[in-house]
């Protein structure tokens, strides 16, 4: 009976509910003529001791053919149970007659459309054919009432393919894998996700952003779930398929691609059919933690240098030495193709960005060996930062490089490829970078304005009015020699240090250059190399080149150099310069004796002395950031906070009645005033200045610390019944320590954990140090159980372990006096350095502090 057929489907999906999957036993009465070589009988089937037929006719789902010979009593039996599904208006017997519904036997015209609509939507569905282990074809069963026919490729896999007509060659395991879905899925009902269209690979730099759009699909990729699971994945676990790159990105989000590769991992361990000659791994570097070259194969570096899109060179943090490394599994664009410049210079430029001068975490995939003109090269994974970013994975997502394609059973890759798969796919859903289609043209060389003197002359004016300008260094000649790039006007030029002189280094293989100029080309390749940077122009030199100075991190690179030792002051041309004293006291803090520094250091925090322990309860009633951290304190339980409560109670009701300002009153600095804060309210304040002009005046408010601009118009003199008492506010700062300043990315992080640490809290406070009306307060924060075991706990401690603060050398010059308190920060910066909290989250970073 045809499915076209009224009710066919119906009864049908009655005979597939109550055998498929459940054994049965078939009584052949007669043999029919073969048909596709699949013998056919006719007899009597039963399940578990019930007539097949028997239910089928009971329940209305079947009719009984006219016969001409006498009935039997079996026939009279079937007959009346015919008779009761009829009567009953069962099955095909139902007067209203079947439920009309639409069938689809064809793909679906506009496929796109279809996909968009259905994608990852989990559908009903019933399989009614095989055609291998991974294509099969559905019915599904739409939300509408509507059946579609689709054909589907499972998706993240494939298996051989089995043969579909006579005398056709299967491909090995190919039959093995067909029986293994068919004996599972074929007629049964199972969940259909239908995931993508099966688009080809990225193919960048091809596809135009208005191409034509593509015919009808014959088939659609998706995940086919059966009870038990996704099929899928035990294809693979059979060793009855292979894992196909490609579709990871359909399947990242919810895991399903590192099923299916734990699933080919198990298959290979045990070889199973398709992986049966799959060359076993080596297994010796990954026990001894070397890559095959003999190298570390994973380990902490710094990157010193992008080459390209894909190729960067890192220090090893702990042999310090320089490595090339590839990033694994990607290529970027390449320079060299004019359709193809702009992403490559983009590539660049991201990495450069992302990773130059960063701490990064590097896991060696595998060595391409030398090849032609190709040097060996380790290919590896790397990643940086807190969020442990995969930087080759964020390159590829931006459209900024490709996946290379590997062979099938190669593993030289990523050990991250799927994810890289996965953001290519993003990206060329996104139709970002080097997948939009778009034809950028290559960009223009840069402009080298050091080309000659004359040129050079022509910017050095306009370079002296602007001070400070930023750049990139672009590349080190020498320890004191810069090529600078200017990104903002795409120019070029050269920049000699002025004011000192560092040793030639060679030029080639057989020029050995000076003594330590190789050290201090290095010293600079390692500070300086691609790294955002600030130059001053002061002069041209007669070859073209800009003489001047060259900051980084704000820091100038001559002092550094002198500094190390690695440079001599330039007498004549440091005459000039604005900062020719901090050069000449570099210079000389270079023969510094360092154990008479110590010992002048004990001497001087001797006479300091450390002050007996003074522990009081304090509220910090206001927290300044700038110039550096500094706070204002109240001392609770004392006679003065008591005075004060009663002071600014009367204070309140004298001010609820309008007070007037003396005929021609200006406020001056140094006077004792009344002023009116922010909300409303008027306190007690010390005019710190006054501009007549703008009739304002900047105030301090002497009982809580805190600062603001206030008019002069709220401003009256301090009435005397309320000058007798003295400002309770305490200025005061952190002893040991200081915070981390505003130049470190961590500033603002540091000041809000010292906020939430104190801002509106009762702490205990030590005074440490007393420098004029300045407290060095040691801040204990009595809710910490630490506090208990350990004397020595508090707030400046966990600053530094944290990461959030250094301790102050310069500013603190007792901390000799308190050994075991300096013990107690030494061991907090250590967990620090350790934990990589705060500043310490690249490395360490306290030789540049």
């Amino acid at each position: 009976m045809s499915l076209k057929a009224p009710w066919a489907f119906e009864s049908r999906e009655f005979l597939r509910a109550h055998t498929v999957g459940k054994e049965i036993t078939f009584t052949s009465s007669h043999s029919l003529p073969s048909n596709d070589d699949v013998p056919r009988d006719l007899g009597n089937a039963e399940i578990g001791g019930v007539d097949l037929a028997s239910e089928l006719l009971k329940n209305g789902w079947a009719k009984l053919k006219d016969i001409k010979r006498e009935p039997t009593d079996e026939d009279l039996k079937k007959r009346e149970l015919e008779n009761e599904a009829r009567a009953g208006g069962k099955g095909l017997w139902n007067p209203h007659g079947p439920q009309a519904r639409a069938v689809h036997h064809t793909m679906p015209e506009d496929s796109q459309a279809f996909v968009a609509e259905w994608k990852g939507k989990p559908l009903d569905a019933i399989v009614e054919h095989v055609r291998d282990g991974t294509t099969l074809r559905v019915r599904l069963l739409m939300p509408d009432g509507e059946h579609q026919v689709v054909n589907i490729a499972l998706a993240g896999v494939r298996s051989p393919r089995a043969s579909s007509k006579q005398g056709e060659p299967s491909e090995p395991w190919g039959e093995e894998a067909r029986f293994f879905t068919e004996s599972r899925l074929l007629q049964r009902p199972v969940r259909v996700a239908i995931l993508s269209l099966p688009t080809s690979t990225a193919t960048p730099f091809q596809t135009g952003p208005n191409s034509a759009a593509p015919p009808p699909a014959s088939i659609f990729i998706g995940s086919v779930i059966h009870p038990a699971g996704n099929v899928a994945e035990f294809l693979v676990a059979a060793g009855l398929a292979r894992v196909v790159d490609w579709h990871a990105g359909m399947l990242a989000s919810n895991g399903g691609m590192e099923k299916l590769r734990a699933a080919e991992k198990s298959a290979k361990e045990r070889r199973a059919c398709l992986y049966a000659n799959v060359p076993s791994a080596s297994v010796t570097a990954k026990a001894n933690g070397t890559a095959s070259n003999g190298h570390s194969k994973a380990f902490e570096a710094s990157v010193v240098r992008v080459w390209s899109g894909d190729q960067i060179s890192v220090v090893e943090k702990d042999s310090g030495k320089e490595r090339r490394l590839q990033l694994s599994s990607t290529r970027g664009p390449k320079l060299s193709d004019p359709k193809q410049a702009y992403y490559a210079q983009e590539a660049k430029e991201f990495l450069r960005k992302k990773l130059i001068g960063k701490h990064v975490k590097v896991t060696i995939d595998f060595v391409r060996p030398r090849e032609g003109d190709f040097e060996e090269r380790e290919c590896a994974t790397i990643h940086y930062g807190g969020q442990n970013a995969n930087v080759a994975e964020q390159l590829i997502e931006k459209g900024l490089a490709s996946v290379v394609r590997h062979k099938r059973d190669d593993e030289d890759r990523s050990s991250e490829y799927d994810k890289l798969i996965a953001a290519e796919q993003v990206a060329v859903a996104d139709t970002r970078g080097i997948h939009s289609g778009k034809e950028v043209s290559a960009p223009k060389p840069p402009l080298n304005i050091s080309e000659t003197a004359t040129r050079a002359t022509q910017f050095l004016n306009g370079f002296k009015r602007l001070g400070k300008i930023p750049a990139v260094v672009e590349y080190v000649a020498a320890g004191s020699r810069f090529k600078i790039y200017l990104p903002k006007d795409n120019q070029t030029l050269t920049l000699v240090l002025a004011g000192i002189r560092a040793p030639r280094s060679g030029r080639g293989p057989s020029d050995k250059g000076e003594p330590y100029g190789t050290e201090a080309a290095d010293f600079a390749s390692r500070r300086c190399m691609q790294r955002d940077a600030e130059f001053e122009v002061d002069t041209v030199d007669k070859s073209g080149g800009f003489i001047g100075s060259l900051y980084i991190n704000k820091e100038n690179f001559a002092l550094a150099l002198v500094k190390e030792g690695l440079a001599s002051v330039h007498a004549y041309s440091a005459e000039g310069l604005s900062w020719a004293r901090q050069l000449n006291d570099t210079e000389i803090w270079g023969d510094y004796d360092e154990e008479t520094e110590k010992a002048e250091a004990e001497v001087e925090t001797n006479e300091i002395g450390a002050l007996k322990p003074d522990y009081l309860d304090i509220i910090i009633s206001d927290i300044r950031i700038k110039p550096a951290l500094g706070f204002s304190v109240q001392i609770l339980n004392t006679e003065g906070i008591a005075s004060l409560e009663k002071l600014m109670r009367d204070f309140s009701i004298h001010h609820q009645s309008p007070v007037a300002a003396p005929p021609g009153f200006i406020p001056k600095g140094g006077d004792l005033v009344s002023a009116k804060f922010s909300d409303g309210a008027w306190y007690r304040a010390k005019i710190r200045r006054a501009s007549p002009i703008k009739k304002e005046a900047e105030v301090t408010f002497i009982d809580y610390g805190n600062q603001d601009t206030v008019a002069f118009s709220n401003i009256r003199p301090l009435d005397p019944r309320f000058r007798s008492l003295p400002g309770q506010a305490h200025e005061a700062r952190l002893s040991f320590v200081k915070l981390i300043g505003p130049e470190s990315e961590y500033h603002q992080d540091a000041t809000d954990r010292f906020r939430q640490f104190c801002e509106g809290r009762k702490l205990v406070a030590n005074i440490d140090h007393k420098e004029g009306l300045i407290l060095h307060l040691r801040l204990i924060d009595p809710e910490n159980p630490a506090v208990a075991s350990d004397p020595f706990a508090c707030i400046n401690a966990d600053l530094l372990a944290e990461g959030f603060a250094a301790i102050d050398r310069k500013g603190c010059k007792y901390l000799a006096a308190y050994p075991q308190v300096v013990k107690k920060l030494q061991s907090s910066v250590l967990a620090a350095k350790r934990d990589r909290a705060g500043i310490f989250e690249f490395g360490d970073v306290e030789e540049d502090d």
